[in-house]
């Protein structure tokens, strides 16, 4: 299998995929107004990782191109509410398909995981025509984004087979991580101010 050849689509969708989520961001500075999004990353899963999952959900090599997280974004929100409003732009852009869509913050997963998962099918445009792949995109904000980043480390170690007493400190942290979201979200409007009132001296030079 060519390797370079089969991921180089997904590559580029998540460099132009990227483009565009920072270009969102960009709009909302533009009209000084608060922006849903805080930042944007993205990756494409490793040759050994994926390997390893098509191993685990028995996907042949010939049927890759079903895995729906070879490419993956994440949208990092600083507020719960925010992550409604980027599922809703992403819902209204007609430059990608809407495949499926995963509440993990309605409905958290036992371990104590929040995010919000969007698969979509996205057309990448190659010498050869169009080609669409499937990526996933997660929202989340900065609280469960930090709780999620420690988990998946600890999942490597443990491999998947966590200590009791590891499983409860997550779940404890995991509490911990959506109560301060839910304080945050409580004076959310404070906090926007004090950021619009932080970049508008940001907009002027200080004296000497």
């Amino acid at each position: 299998m060519n390797w370079e050849e089969f991921l180089e689509p997904y590559r580029q969708a998540v460099e132009e995929l990227k483009i565009k989520l920072k270009g969102i961001r960009r709009q909302f500075e533009l009209e000084k107004t608060h922006s849903s999004i805080e930042f944007v990353t993205g990756r494409v899963k490793p040759i050994a990782s994926i390997l390893d999952k098509a191993k685990q959900k028995n996907i042949p090599l010939n049927e890759l191109h079903t895995m729906y997280d070879i490419a993956g974004l994440r949208i990092m929100c600083q507020f719960v509410d925010d992550i409604k409003k980027v599922v809703e732009l992403l819902r209204n852009r007609n430059d990608l398909e809407i495949v499926e869509e995963k509440d993990y913050i309605s409905h958290k997963k036992a371990s104590g995981y929040r995010s919000y998962h969007v698969i979509i099918s996205y057309p990448v445009q190659t010498i050869h025509g169009e080609k669409k792949v499937l990526a996933e995109i997660q929202i989340r904000t900065l609280a469960m984004n930090f709780w999620a980043t420690i988990e998946h480390s600890l999942n490597y170690k443990y491999n998947g087979q966590f200590p009791e007493d590891i499983q409860f400190r997550l779940q404890r942290a995991a509490e911990a991580a959506f109560l301060l979201d839910e304080e945050m979200s409580q004076i959310r409007e404070e906090i926007r101010d004090a950021q619009r009132f932080f970049s508008s001296k940001k907009d002027y030079p200080q004296d000497a």
